[in-house]
């Protein structure tokens, strides 16, 4: 193995519930969830060689996770992305994350998955921590539109999650 792969390994292991997250955001069934991590995965290693360090890695990946997953729903491949054994060497165990068993946090996935893709992305980014200013210079919008999208798509998020309760009640 080059040192580049074990570079590469060595990173998406450090980083690897950012991709969890997404993968849980965005896909509903775990089979889903566990394709769309490795074509996250495979998108990340395809790009590595150009990631030449001028932002954080996890900032670089947040970027290529985020559009992997808003192109993957749009696809109807969504289990033939990948028939290259080559990639045996970069499956990443999912073993050891804790999908969580929180009631809660099945609800609040649930309800993310009503999201629109774009949505997504700010919930992700409100559930990241991400500041006004970072999610301005990732998507490449004004600070005052990242709050107004923000706060619309919390609205939404918090709309679907009241209806989730008044229907179970």
């Amino acid at each position: 193995m080059t040192s580049l792969e074990q570079e590469f390994i060595q990173k998406i292991k450090k980083h690897k519930g950012i991709i969890f997250k997404i993968s849980k955001m965005y896909m509903s069934e775990k089979d889903d969830q566990d394709d769309l991590f490795q074509e996250i995965t495979y998108q990340i290693w395809k790009a590595y060689p150009s990631f030449k360090g001028q932002s954080e890695f996890s900032t670089w990946l947040y970027r290529i996770a985020l559009n992997t997953a808003i192109i993957f729903l749009k696809t109807d491949k969504r289990r033939s992305f990948i028939a290259n054994e080559d990639l045996s060497n970069y499956v990443i165990s999912q073993e050891d994350y804790d999908y969580g068993k929180e009631e809660r946090l099945a609800e609040m996935y649930k309800a993310i998955h009503e999201l629109n893709p774009i949505d997504k992305a700010f919930i992700f980014y409100y559930l990241e921590d991400f500041s006004g200013k970072q999610i301005a210079e990732e998507i490449g919008i004004s600070e005052g539109n990242v709050r107004v999208k923000m706060n619309r798509a919390k609205n939404k998020l918090k709309d679907i999650l009241n209806q989730h309760r008044i229907n179970n009640h």
